[in-house]
């Protein structure tokens, strides 16, 4: 089965563009650097909170690896994400699933 990855977390609403466009710039250099990677970002805006929760979706075509998303390709999206990981209120949350269909 192929594996995808869903990161999640919450960041302050005055951080929200430093924070997009960090994620932005790392996901172009995953895709550019890993083929078939599929990544994307999310926002659920909370309008009664100061902060939103972010989501960021990692997949791989089943042409560049059939088994999806890595322990080592996870743990480098991880190593990337220190470099903005001060903008984030609280942990990432990290969740793995199989694709079904």
């Amino acid at each position: 089965m192929s594996r995808e990855l869903y990161v999640y977390y919450r960041v302050p609403v005055h951080e929200a563009e430093a924070l997009q466009l960090a994620v932005t710039k790392m996901q172009e250099r995953l895709r550019r650097d890993i083929p078939g990677l599929q990544a994307r970002l999310l926002r659920r805006t909370d309008q009664a909170a100061a902060s939103d929760t972010w989501m960021e979706t990692y997949a791989v075509s089943p042409a560049a690896n059939a088994g999806g998303v890595t322990d080592a390709l996870s743990a480098t999206i991880e190593q990337y994400a220190a470099a903005w990981r001060h903008l984030c209120e609280g942990p990432r949350h990290t969740e793995v699933f199989d694709a079904c269909a």
